[in-house]
Order: C-alpha cells, then structure tokens, then sequence
C-alpha cells in the first residue's frame, strides 16, 4: 500500500487534482534516482506467485512517491525498499488488480512504457514574491523530466531551471520573476524537447497552473 499516495516525494501534492488518481507508484532507491523519475510510467504483472490473481494480466502506473528505504530490518524480511532492490509500492487498489491481499509482497515482471497524458504539459507556478518555482507535470511520451528551461519577458536566451525536489524547478540563484511573462522549454530523459513559448502570461499569480504543447 502506498503510504504517501495523495502527497508524495515527487512534488505532485495530489495525485488525484494533477490527473494520476490511484494508478501510482511510490519506487525505491534503485528506481527512484532521487526525483529523478517521477513522472514515469511502468506496466506491472504479478510474477511467479501462489498470491497471483489467475489471468489479471497487468496494470499500467505512474511514479508519484518515494519509498524510503528501512535500515533497522533486512532487504529480504520487511526491508523491501533497501537498495538494491528494485520496489514498487503500489497503491492498494492497483495491487488488488494483480494480487490477493494476503500477498502482501508478491514480485512482478515490469518494464518502462510511454506515458498517454490528456492535454498538454501543466506547468503550475508557485514559490512566494522573492522566488519563483514551477511544477511540471502530466508529462506525456517518455515522462521522465531530466531538464527545463525558462525564457522570461526580454530575455533571448532559455534559463535552465534547477531541480528542487521531485518535479519542481526553480532558478538556480533562487530568483523570483512575479510579472514576467514565459516560455517554458522541457527535455524528458530520452533527450526529446518540446517547447510552450509564450505560455505563461506576465499577469500570473502564484498557485496558477498553465497548459503548454505535449510530446
């Protein structure tokens, strides 16, 4: 069960107001990559398990959240996010759709899969008057932001953003640009890019969510 599912590492808040709604995964060390991978998209089947639900084939989830690892227990009695291990913590009605409760833990055959998003890229601006950040979300293709830029009002040239955590970016001087319009660049980790010039008005207000193209 995911223990975190409605706030999470990646930034998200909630999952269900950003679109994910309970097909979600929180991922360990190993797939985590420190934020790294939120956003992506993995198709799942029960593997090899008395628990597995006869002929439930496989559900297909986005990684929303962290799942921390736990020292105090081993790897393979309770630990199961301990790296190296490679873990999805699913939400329950996800893990319901492959295995029986009892289960618990079951293992899984799993592979990346392109993310179908509805609508374009969500850009959600927020921060405080000093400093500005950006949520990136609803990423579709690839998923995975490894990269984003910023061209403001006068500027020629795209700023790139830093990570803050998970999927929110910020200046890298920590900036705030309340008043400026912008373009908005995004590179997700297979090295494609697309770019929504002019998609955030210079009227914007903090907690405001802007849509741009898509991949």
């Amino acid at each position: 069960d995911n223990i975190c599912a409605a706030a999470g590492a990646c930034a998200y808040e909630d999952v269900f107001a950003k679109g994910y709604g309970l097909h979600t995964t929180a991922l360990s060390t190993a797939l985590f990559q420190d934020g790294a991978t939120c956003g992506a998209c993995y198709e799942l089947m029960c593997y090899n398990s008395t628990w597995c639900l006869p002929g439930a084939g496989t559900i297909k989830v986005t990684a929303t959240n962290f799942c921390p690892p736990n020292w105090s227990i081993p790897s393979d009695a309770g630990g199961w996010c301990n790296p190296p291990r490679r873990h999805f913590d699913l939400s329950m009605p996800m893990f319901l759709r492959i295995a029986q409760y009892r289960g618990g833990i079951v293992p899984v055959a799993y592979r990346r899969i392109p993310c179908i998003r509805h609508g374009g890229i969500k850009f959600e601006m927020g921060g405080n008057n000093d400093w500005t950040s950006v949520l990136v979300y609803n990423v579709a293709g690839n998923g995975e932001v490894s990269a984003v830029g910023v061209r403001t009002t006068g500027s020629q040239e795209f700023t790139p953003l830093k990570r803050n955590w998970g999927q929110l970016w910020n200046w890298p001087d920590y900036s705030g640009h309340v008043g400026q319009g912008m373009s908005i660049r995004v590179t997700t980790s297979d090295g494609m890019v697309v770019y929504s010039h002019n998609v955030v008005p210079a009227n914007w207000q903090l907690g405001q969510t802007f849509e741009g193209n898509q991949f």
